[in-house]
């Protein structure tokens, strides 16, 4: 089965790459895989400590997953699937996309402050060419209905 690959982050535009990544499913028949990445500099301590903060850091990526994944269900009809990976979030989702053949679309949310995109749109639409997927990147100031109405 074709999946819509959406990164799951804190930034505020995260939330209109899951609704797009869920609709477009929901439409097309396709699932949804949530990528979330723990970025290595979050474990430069002891081992214990490490340990620790990896645990903490995982359970807090599920529970955000968790909300995401009820209003996919309830919603979309769509059940996603949780993956987590530590490293440099760029290498990661290319990773992802080498790693899961069934990933057909990678889907951004575009951030919308001064600072551009974000640094993940920016440096992956640098490289759209090398990579084995269409990117979607989906404006993060879309209204929900917006956003209905395209998908």
């Amino acid at each position: 089965m074709r999946k819509f690959l959406v990164i799951l982050d804190d930034s505020r535009e995260c939330l209109n790459a899951m609704r797009f990544a869920a609709m477009r499913a929901a439409k097309t028949g396709a699932g949804v895989e949530i990528l979330s990445i723990v970025p290595p500099d979050e474990f430069n301590h002891w081992i214990g400590v490490a340990d620790v903060m990896r645990a903490e850091a995982r359970e807090r990526i599920e529970a955000h997953f968790e909300v995401f994944a009820k209003w996919m269900r309830d919603r979309q009809g769509i059940d996603p699937e949780l993956v987590i990976r530590e490293g440099e979030p760029v290498d990661e989702i290319l990773a992802q996309v080498r790693d899961d053949p069934e990933v057909g679309v990678l889907v951004l949310g575009a951030g919308t402050g001064k600072n551009g995109s974000g640094p993940i749109v920016t440096a992956l639409t640098k490289n759209a060419g090398a990579l084995e997927v269409p990117i979607t990147i989906v404006p993060g100031e879309l209204s929900k209905e917006r956003l209905e109405s395209i998908t």
